[in-house]
C-alpha cells in the first residue's frame, strides 16, 4: 500500500496529467489554419527564407515553429543566456510522423506501459509507477541536440527542417537505468542491439514507424536512461510524456519519446530511420565536398564539439572603451569541455575564457570573459571550444547532404561606437 506522501504525489501527478490532457483535447479541436492564425509574432532567422512564426503550444512558451505537422519547434536563442538548464517550457520539440504527438488517452498513468520483449528470458511490462518503485532512480544533466540543428546555415542549402541554432537544450533528467531494466528481464546470449519504439505512429501503413536502435554495449553502459522527469518535473507532453529514452552524448534522434516498446534483437536493425535516414559520411569529419554524395555512410552517433556566444547577438551595439562581460555555452559528446577561447578580431588572436560550474561531462558548460571594444567600428567575435581529448571546432563549415553535425566556429558581428 502506498504511504501518504506517495499517495499525494500520485494524486498530484494524475491531476497534472488530466490538466494537460484537457489542454491537448482543446488543441485537438483547433484546425491547422487556426494554429497558423494564432501566431502573434514572427522572428527572422539569419539565413535565406528565415521568417518563422512564434507560436505557443500546450505547456510551452512562444517557440519558433519550423513545421506544424509534425510539430517542430525551435527554442529562441536568447533562452540559452537565461540559465545553464533549458526551461521545460522553452525546450525544443522534434517529431517525425504527421499525427504526432500521440493522444493523451494513450499516455494516462492507468493505461501507459513500456514492454521489454525479444531476446530476453522474461518479457515484462511496467507502468511508470512500477519503474519508480522497482528500480533505483538516477539523475544526469545532458544536452539533447537535434541532428539537423543549424541546418539553415548550410551552403549549398540542403533539404530538411531549416533550423537556426535553437534545436538543442540542456536538462536534468531523472529516471531509471536502461541497463537495470534489461538485466531484470535477462538478456539472451547473442543479443546485438536493442530497438526502441514510441507511441507516435505513422498516418499511413506505407510510412515507416519511428524505430531506433542502440548497440547492446551502449544500452548496458549504465548511463542510458528511461527518463520520466525533466528539470524536477514530469516530462512535458511534447517532450515525451510519460517516458522517454535519454542517451547522453548522442544526437536527439535516439532519444525516443513516449517510449512503450523495447526489443532486444540478435541482428543489426536496419529499419528506415537507421538506414537510409540519419546517416553521415563515413570519415573523420562526417563531411564531403559541398554538393557531392558520400560513397559510404554510417549512422550518426555522438555530438560534436560546439560553442556559442549567448549574451550578444548579431547587430548588437557596444560602447567603445566600455567593458562588458561576454557569456556563452560549450558542450560536446561526453568527454567534457577543457577550454573555451574567445576572439574579438575575427580569429587572429585568442584569449582563454573562465569556465563556469561543471554539471557533468554531458552538460552545457558556461563560459565568461570581459571584453572592451578598443575602437569604433564593426567587430567579429568568435568562440572556439576544445574537449578533454583534444577535439575542437573547424574554422570553416563542413558540409554533408543531410545538413547534420554543424560545429564550425560561430561568429557574432557587433558594432562599437
Amino acid at each position: 500500500m502506498l504511504g501518504s506522501d506517495a499517495h499525494r504525489r500520485n494524486s498530484l501527478n494524475r491531476r497534472r496529467f488530466l490538466s494537460t490532457a484537457a489542454q491537448c483535447s482543446l488543441v485537438g479541436l483547433l484546425t491547422r489554419e487556426a494554429w497558423l492564425a494564432a501566431a502573434e509574432e514572427t522572428i527572422e532567422l539569419p539565413f535565406e527564407n528565415g521568417g518563422r512564426p512564434l507560436v505557443q503550444y500546450p505547456q510551452k512558451r512562444a517557440l519558433i515553429r519550423i513545421t506544424a505537422r509534425p510539430p517542430q519547434l525551435e527554442t529562441p536563442f536568447s533562452v540559452f543566456n537565461e540559465s545553464i538548464l533549458t526551461p521545460n517550457d522553452a525546450f525544443f520539440v522534434r517529431y517525425h510522423l504527421a499525427p504526432s504527438p500521440p493522444p493523451p488517452e494513450l499516455l494516462s498513468p492507468e493505461k501507459f506501459r513500456v514492454q521489454i520483449t525479444g531476446k530476453v528470458d522474461k518479457p515484462l511490462a511496467f507502468s511508470v509507477a512500477e519503474l519508480k518503485s522497482q528500480f533505483e532512480p538516477v539523475e544526469i544533466v545532458a544536452v539533447n541536440q537535434c541532428s539537423g540543428n543549424s541546418r539553415g546555415f548550410f551552403q549549398p542549402r540542403v533539404p530538411g527542417g531549416q533550423m537556426g541554432h535553437g534545436a538543442m537544450g540542456n536538462a536534468r533528467w531523472r529516471g531509471v537505468r536502461l541497463k537495470d531494466v534489461l538485466q531484470n528481464s535477462g538478456i539472451a546470449k547473442g543479443a546485438r542491439q536493442v530497438t526502441f519504439n514510441g507511441l507516435d505512429t505513422p498516418m499511413l501503413p506505407q510510412i515507416p514507424d519511428f524505430i531506433k536502435a542502440l548497440n547492446i554495449d551502449l544500452a548496458l553502459d549504465g548511463e542510458t536512461l528511461l527518463a520520466y522527469e525533466m528539470n524536477g518535473e514530469e516530462l512535458p507532453w511534447l517532450n515525451g510524456y510519460p517516458l522517454r529514452l535519454v542517451v547522453p552524448g548522442y544526437f536527439g534522434t535516439y532519444w525516443v519519446k513516449h517510449l512503450h516498446d523495447i526489443t532486444v534483437v540478435d541482428e543489426m536493425y536496419d529499419g528506415y530511420w537507421m538506414n537510409p535516414a540519419y546517416r553521415v559520411p563515413d570519415n573523420a569529419c562526417a563531411c564531403v565536398e559541398p554538393g557531392t554524395t558520400p560513397q559510404k555512410t554510417v549512422p550518426i552517433t555522438r555530438l560534436a564539439v560546439r560553442s556559442f556566444i549567448t549574451s550578444l547577438a548579431d547587430g548588437a551595439r557596444l560602447k567603445a572603451g566600455r567593458t562588458v562581460t561576454v557569456n556563452g555555452i560549450a558542450f560536446d559528446g561526453g568527454h567534457g569541455i577543457q577550454q573555451v577561447l574567445f576572439s574579438d578580431d575575427a580569429g587572429r588572436t585568442w584569449r582563454e575564457t573562465d569556465l563556469g560550474q561543471d554539471l557533468g561531462k554531458y552538460s552545457f558548460r558556461k563560459w565568461t570573459i570581459p571584453f572592451t571594444p578598443r575602437s569604433a567600428g564593426q567587430l567579429e567575435l568568435k568562440v572556439k571550444a576544445t574537449n578533454r581529448i583534444g577535439q575542437s571546432q573547424p574554422m570553416e563549415p563542413l558540409w554533408n547532404p543531410a545538413g547534420y553535425m554543424r560545429n564550425v566556429v560561430e561568429t557574432v558581428r557587433v558594432l562599437a561606437g
